[in-house]
């Protein structure tokens, strides 16, 4: 099994702030704002950036949930982010938020640099989210194929198993096949 790798960690964990099923937002409240970047080492935030901090977080969520859309919003929030190539000790180069930002952007520029690290590695499409309607949970797939789709197999993907089950058997969906007769 694979690990989440470090800088794809406070991304997951954005996403997952916003929990559709139980339709609660940790979000929703300055004291979970400070609780969520305090955990992941992130900068403390203005009230007023708290709107920005969800435009990221949904932004980040289409993007996953339909990589081949257009990630228009995204791009413009990541631009405000600029991202400088530092050497570490072992003169291996790395993406860090540039020198000065406000906190929302150093946030913004911190993440640029865990997902363009993910790319690099090319772990970056194995961070997914479910399909889902009432779900939307970001996990990371560490199936060997990295080919999974749901959060939970057993969960969402049961359900999802069963309408189409259903469907078919009403001989309105699923394969376009009628049904058989019983």
């Amino acid at each position: 099994m694979r690990d989440v790798p470090a800088g794809l960690v406070p991304v997951l964990a954005l996403l997952n702030t916003r929990d559709a099923e139980a339709g609660t937002d940790a979000l929703d409240s300055a004291e979970g704002v400070t609780a969520f970047t305090r955990e992941h080492g992130l900068p403390r935030l203005a009230p007023g950036d708290v709107p920005s901090l969800l435009r990221l977080r949904e932004a980040l969520r289409a993007a996953r949930l339909r990589p081949d859309g257009d990630p228009a919003d995204l791009n413009a929030l990541l631009a405000q982010a600029p991202l400088t190539v530092r050497l570490t000790a072992s003169g291996t180069p790395r993406l860090v938020p540039a020198p000065g930002l406000a906190p929302f952007a150093e946030l913004t520029a911190r993440l640029a640099a865990g997902i363009a690290a993910a790319q690099a590695e090319g772990t970056w499409e194995r961070l997914k989210v479910c399909p889902a309607e009432n779900c939307a949970w970001a996990f990371y797939d560490q199936s060997p194929a990295g080919r999974r789709r749901w959060c939970s197999m057993r969960v969402c993907g049961a359900r999802a198993k069963m309408r189409s089950y259903r469907a078919r058997r009403r001989g309105t969906g699923g394969t376009g096949a009628p049904a058989r007769p019983a």
